[in-house]
């Protein structure tokens, strides 16, 4: 278990230095009304270091509700300073510091308006609201939230009397008397302390002291039952920030139920966002917790083979890849989409479609798709033996290294259905164009990684090392040893065996294609801070992208029908209606 330290829990509330403000104003809008008194009160580590007071010179009249409201008469701000006078100085005064009010978004809007109409930029100061942490932590002790009623209550020592510097006094003393009802809910921290009124009324928020340990890392995370077992694993940049997060108004049933059954909570800190993302599909199919989702349906997924050590090779839908020297895709999430898949590449190429075995005697009769033209049918004779191997090779080609063989026909086909206003039709090839390029593309993907055999690269201070797209290890640069990948519960590495199939093409199982698949998206989205330091093998993108078949946004100038989703592309530039092809 990782040792935490201070900086991993934020900015500690003893370190914090706090700026609480109060304002008189001739009014409550910003827009047209001004400032008549400024008070502030600087704070640190429960210690006053300084106050600041000053009326202001509004430069209108005073409403006489104000006057009886606050005591500032017109003939105490005649002499005052202008507020362009004053800006400056309060500036100074306040610094960098943590802006504190009792409906802090009020003094705030003065404030900006004022700098504005200056010259001067907005306030940049984090802000925290005393009135939004009361509601949070007193409402069930007290009438109401106002300020003079929480300093009766609380026995505060000042007391708010609806001038500046008092309110100001007032609203610090209430400050620290609720970062000490914080402390009971696990807050330390100052980002805990500014997210807390957001998660401090959650029927579960008595849980956030399980909380206290996780630092502002990044990691993963598992929630735990009473029992030992694990319900839920979770990556995160940010630990603290993200389970916390959990406590923040989520009211979906499922988290609700996740909170409540949830009784300890571990954690791993990783060097970076890639081990992070790893160990959790890792712990995820190990430990399949309930609560996930996404990486819990590996033995839903299938393959589609083309079944190359037959006579007449088909295409088919299993549900693993053996090395029996057949070519398959996948693995494809469900075995809907796997059909899809199949539907897509027969749409294209006339491989057989019936299932029967083939044998070297010739049948009688020719099956039905190929009766009408679909499909050819060796198995009766009526396609050549010569010419039925020009058409496997050529799949086979289509499949492994011109998937525009297949992508292009596809696309043709979409357009034309597109022009004549076929919509039913070019919704259900654009479907099953878009599930073969995705496919195909993930295939792609997963080949180069293998290509590349040992990779090593260093990003934000840490290196990372793969093999063959799988991760091996991370460690802080300068560090030679590599990480033990055994976080809380240990998991068990992907028992899935690499597949080498037809012609060298090769085929991931269904866990260590969940990983290779989350390696590469990560590659993928983090490509500009990558620095490759060694690469065993070969580490490259083939020149020419794979389309992705989405629909264009429907927008006026463009026909569409509602039913299908389909929204014809009708710019003036394509020259003929069409869809958008994304690459």
């Amino acid at each position: 278990m990782h040792q935490r330290s201070l900086d991993d829990l934020g900015t500690p509330l003893h370190e914090v230095t706090f700026c609480v403000v109060d304002l008189e104003t001739t009014g409550g809008s910003a827009a047209d009304c001004a400032i008549t008194e400024i008070g502030a009160v600087k704070l640190r580590g429960g210690e006053c270091l300084g106050t600041y007071q000053t009326l202001v010179d509004p430069g209108c009249a005073i409403p006489p509700e104000i006057t009886v409201l606050t005591g500032i008469t017109e003939a105490m701000v005649r002499r005052a300073p202008r507020i362009g006078a004053v800006l400056p100085s309060f500036l100074e005064f306040c610094g960098d510091a943590v802006v504190v009010g009792h409906n802090v978004r009020f003094d705030v809007s003065f404030l900006d308006a004022a700098l504005e109409r200056h010259g001067h930029p907005r306030l940049t100061n984090r802000r925290l609201d005393t009135l939004a942490l009361a509601r949070r932590l007193l409402a069930a002790e007290v009438p109401n939230c106002k300020l003079a009623t929480l300093a009766e209550r609380l026995r505060l020592d000042h007391r708010p009397s609806h001038r500046a510097l008092d309110d100001a006094l007032a609203t610090g003393d209430l400050l620290h008397a609720l970062i000490e009802r914080a402390s009971a809910l696990g807050v330390s921290g100052l980002s805990d302390l500014v997210s807390l009124p957001t998660i401090a009324g959650h029927p579960q928020a008595a849980k956030l002291r399980l909380t206290e340990d996780l630092p502002h890392a990044p990691g993963v995370y598992a929630m735990l039952d009473a029992r030992g077992e694990i319900l839920y694993v979770g990556k995160a940049s940010d630990l603290r920030s993200r389970v916390r997060s959990y406590f923040s108004g989520d009211e979906r049933r499922k988290v609700s139920q996740l909170l409540r059954e949830t009784a300890r909570i571990d954690h791993r800190v990783c060097h970076n966002s890639l081990e992070a993302a790893v160990r959790e599909i890792r712990l995820i199919h190990r430990h399949l917790p309930r609560f996930n989702r996404q990486g819990t349906t590996a033995s839903r997924y299938r393959y589609v083979k083309l079944t190359l050590g037959e006579r007449h090779p088909r295409l088919s839908i299993v549900r693993s890849p053996r090395d029996d020297g057949s070519l398959y895709l996948g693995p494809v999430a469900s075995t809907a989409r796997a059909r899809r898949l199949v539907e897509a590449i027969h749409s294209v190429s006339p491989i057989r479609r019936c299932t029967l075995r083939s044998t070297a005697t010739p049948r009688a009769g020719v099956c039905t798709p190929a009766q009408i033209g679909v499909a050819a049918c060796p198995c009766s004779g009526f396609t050549p033996p010569d010419e039925y191997r020009r058409i496997v090779t050529h799949l086979v080609t289509a499949l492994t290294t011109r998937p525009d063989l297949l992508l292009a026909p596809l696309e043709a086909r979409l357009a034309s259905l597109a022009a004549a206003e076929r919509y039913e039709e070019a919704a259900e090839t654009r479907d099953r164009a878009a599930v073969l390029s995705a496919t195909l593309r993930r295939q792609r993907r997963f080949e180069r990684l293998r290509a590349a055999g040992r990779v090593r690269f260093v990003v934000d201070g840490t290196w990372v090392e793969l093999d063959r797209g799988l991760f091996v290890g991370a460690g802080a640069c300068g560090s030679t040893a590599t990480l033990d990948l055994d976080p809380l519960p240990p998991p068990a590495r992907s028992p899935d065996p690499p597949r080498l199939v037809a012609a060298g093409h090769w085929v991931p199982g269904p866990r260590e294609a969940d990983e290779l698949a989350c390696v590469a998206a990560w590659l993928d989205e983090h490509a500009h801070e990558v620095r490759l330091v060694d690469v065993e093998g070969v580490y490259a993108d083939p020149a020419v992208a794979l389309p992705s078949f989405t629909p264009a946004r429907a927008t006026p100038s463009r026909r569409a029908s509602r039913r299908t989703g389909l929204a014809l592309d009708t710019r003036a530039d394509r020259g003929r209606r069409g869809w958008r092809r994304v690459a």
